[in-house]
């Protein structure tokens, strides 16, 4: 996992926001709130705007000349559809030509019964059909579900399938305590992918030391919500 140049603490506002991905995926968002958090994403100068599908179309015209890019969420945030399923999704997303990164979610129901390598056959042609358009994949394993052996499970999956970046959560998960990327999971995860895979933090980043933290760690995208962000900013 590379190092960071200099640490988080010497790095001005625009190099900080350059590791974010800005999260506009609430269900209940109208279509003005979206465009009014677009802006602030475009404005904070982050690397993308993580997106719902149905936003594309109002996200996509406000990025020309920004240097943001669209990071648009495929299967998410369950997971459970079938490979055909996620196959044809990332199909759609990819086919606008406006794309940079999808994030997909894994059946992480088949990490808890440690069946990795059919998760992997799962998501590989949605990953395929991205790696074809040089769009970036990160694949959500879901931690907060999963335990040390089935979060190994997922990050092996992941590589299997040829996943640029295993991220953590989708901010959505109900089933109990969450933790999102707290240090010790990243570290975990750091770990487990040994540079064969980036690393992407998402879920209850919402200080700033934290937020320094995982970049001196190395992770080198993190998943912050729309509120958060001027907070890990120094805002």
């Amino acid at each position: 996992m590379a190092q960071p140049e200099k640490k988080a603490a010497q790095m001005t506002r625009d190099e900080l926001a350059s590791y974010i991905d800005y999260s506009i995926l609430k269900p209940q968002f109208t279509t003005e709130e979206v465009v009014e958090l677009a802006h602030t994403g475009i404005n904070y100068k982050c690397a993308t705007l993580c997106t719902n599908p149905w936003a594309l179309d109002v996200v996509a015209p406000l990025l020309p000349g920004t240097g943001v890019g669209i990071c648009v969420v495929a299967d998410f945030p369950f997971g459970q559809g079938t490979a055909a399923d996620k196959e044809m999704l990332a199909r759609a997303y990819v086919s606008r030509g406006d794309i940079q990164d999808l994030d997909l979610v894994i059946n992480y129901g088949l990490l808890r019964e440690g069946k990795w390598q059919q998760a992997a056959e799962e998501i590989k042609p949605a990953i395929a059909v991205c790696r074809e358009a040089g769009v970036v994949t990160k694949v959500i394993l879901e931690t907060d579900a999963l335990d040390k052996k089935a979060i190994e499970g997922g990050v092996e999956a992941v590589i299997a399938a040829g996943g640029d970046y295993v991220k953590t959560s989708t901010g959505f998960y109900t089933g109990g305590p969450t933790v999102g990327g707290a240090r010790d999971v990243m570290a975990h995860l750091i770990e487990v992918t040994d540079g064969r895979a980036k690393v992407k933090a998402s879920g209850n980043v919402r200080d700033q030391a934290h937020y320094f933290d995982l970049i001196d760690m190395g992770v080198e995208r993190i998943g912050v919500g729309y509120r958060s962000v001027p907070v890990v900013l120094g805002e």
